[in-house]
């Protein structure tokens, strides 16, 4: 029973933050980015503070915590996932899905530089494959459009990298809330925040917005930004953490072929190669969970890769 409540918990994760991709793509071709992302989160603030009030879970940080709350508004979520956005306006969602599964390897260099954490020769040499196969699929899909790709591109990873160093700032200052007070707050902070920068800057007309975009963004506020954090926390409660590090080697692929069947196009057939070598690379980063180290506990490091997830919302 228990292997069939992580299959299923795990199933139900890797469809969520594998159908995100393409249901920014979706929300992004007639609603602005910004006023977008803000309506995202304005569609998960009320379920998520719900949840808080039933569970009568606080939505506010402890004491001495509060004002790294605000700066969790700003540059977990407000920034980023407008970055996230952003950059899907100018490459593939199956891209974008693909550098956002580096993540473990973004919050194991963040650990590494800002942390102090130590690596092993396994776990460097699992980056410097999962890098090298990174920039090989980005260098091959920058060769049409290079200019409106890298601008995309260039946003994507400067969201990757501002989540990882948010995270490792988390652990440095013991933050460790629960998951819903994570996420209540900040995301209805944020979803105000984006509304109005982007209902003043953006200036987006209501009236060209489609059902279907509408529809995207509330999927991804309501559905992935809610369902999907609590299946994710779930799973993570019940299998290990290897177990559940493993939905970043597979969502990128439910991204990818649901784009294909859906636009009749994603990714060439060189940067699918690619894709072998990056998933080696994460697995072998993924891997130093379950390898003990010379002083007979488990690498720190690898451990905190796989809990950036546990707040996120993908995705």
């Amino acid at each position: 029973m228990r292997r069939m409540t992580i299959l299923v918990l795990f199933l139900l994760v890797v469809l969520t933050w594998g159908t995100t991709w393409l249901a920014m793509r979706i929300a992004a071709e007639t609603i602005p980015p910004v006023f977008a992302t803000g309506m995202r989160f304005m569609f998960a603030a009320p379920f998520l503070i719900s949840i808080a009030w039933l569970r009568k879970i606080p939505i506010l940080f402890p004491p001495g915590q509060r004002l790294f709350q605000l700066v969790i508004c700003i540059f977990y979520f407000s920034i980023p996932f407008s970055l996230m956005i952003y950059g899907e306006t100018y490459v593939s969602s199956g891209l974008a899905s693909l550098i956002f599964a580096n993540m473990p390897v973004a919050v194991l260099i963040a650990s590494s530089l800002f942390l102090k954490e130590k690596t092993n020769s396994m776990q460097i040499m699992g980056l410097t494959i999962a890098i090298v196969a990174l920039a090989g699929i980005l260098l091959e899909e920058s060769k049409t459009s290079a200019e409106s790709h890298w601008q995309g591109i260039i946003a994507l990873v400067s969201a990757v990298i501002i989540h990882a160093i948010i995270y490792t700032q988390c652990k440095k200052r013991s933050c460790t809330v629960s998951v819903v007070t994570f996420n209540a707050l900040p995301c209805f902070l944020a979803g105000l925040i984006l509304s109005a920068t982007g209902w003043f800057f953006e200036k987006p007309e209501v009236s060209t917005f489609s059902v279907y975009s509408i529809l995207a963004t509330l999927y991804l506020g309501a559905f992935a930004g809610v369902f999907g954090i609590l299946c994710y926390f779930a799973l993570q409660q019940k299998a290990s953490a290897f177990q559940a590090s493993l939905v970043f080697l597979i969502f990128p692929l439910i991204a990818v072929s649901l784009e294909s069947c859906i636009y009749g196009y994603g990714i060439s057939t060189q940067s699918m190669l690619f894709i072998i070598p990056l998933v080696i690379g994460l697995f072998l980063t993924l891997f130093l969970r379950r390898v003990p180290v010379t002083n007979g506990h488990r690498d720190s490091s690898s451990q905190k890769a796989n809990e950036i997830a546990e707040h996120a919302e993908n995705s």
